[in-house]
Parts: C-alpha cells; structure tokens; sequence
C-alpha cells in the first residue's frame, strides 16, 4: 500500500509540475490557442495519481495484490508508458507553442511514438485487470 501511495504522490507531484508548467511557458511566449500541453496537467492527475489511490485500497494484505505476477508486471510497464506517454505530449506541445515547422516525417515520427505509448499502456491496463480477476477470484 505505502508503494502506491508514493506512486500516487510521484504523478501528483507531477501533475501540479505540468500545470505550472503549461501556464508559464504558455504565458511567456503569448501563447493563446490549444495546445497539447494543456492536457498532460490532466493525464497525470487521472492516469496517475487517481489510479494508484485507487490501487492502494486494493493492495492490503487481505487481496494480496502485490505479490500476483501479473500485478508487478502491470506496474513496472505501466510506470514505463505513462510518463513516456507525457514526454511525447510535453514535446508535441513545446512544438506547438513555439510553431516549429516539423517535416512531414518528424510529425509523423511523434506521432508514432505517442501511439507506442498508448499500445503499452493498453497492454499494461489489460495486466491489470487480468491481476485483479485472478486476486478477486481466489478470495
């Protein structure tokens, strides 16, 4: 439980880092539109600190959620594609707000690397709930 909640307080953390950052550096550069950045505030906060709170209700010792294979395999893969999933937002909004004209291909190659993290992301939510099922099974 206490690994999830300084997981939780890690995204937390930076989440409140991302929204300090999207409102400065869009202020400095007179920046007005939407942008990617905008959104990276609101991920971590979801995807990060709401659900490892919610993960540490789960982890008692009673479920016995940590020590399921699929569980450590969801976290460390999990905790790998979320923030490589910010690093690719933060860079597509930088680029935004800053109007960097990319080639087609440099647009092309963000894009392609946003989407890996999502695919990693999916297979990590698909370890998770395969961890659960198996724990909520058993009890």
């Amino acid at each position: 439980m206490k690994k999830m909640l300084n997981t939780a307080m890690v995204y937390f953390v930076s989440a409140i880092a991302a929204g300090v950052f999207y409102r400065e550096f869009t202020k400095f550069h007179g920046y007005t539109g939407r942008t990617a950045l905008g959104f990276v505030h609101g991920h971590l906060f979801a995807f990060g600190m709401l659900l490892f709170l919610l993960m540490a209700l789960f982890c008692s010792r009673e479920y016995g959620l940590l020590e399921n294979k699929a569980f450590r395999h969801f976290y460390v893969l999990y905790n790998i594609s979320l923030p490589f999933m910010v690093c690719t937002m933060l860079a597509r909004g930088i680029i935004q707000v800053l109007n960097v004209e990319l080639t087609k291909a440099g647009s092309a190659s963000v894009s392609g690397i946003a989407g890996i993290s999502h695919i990693l992301m999916t297979i990590s939510l698909f370890m998770l709930f395969a961890a659960l099922k198996k724990t909520f099974s058993e009890k």
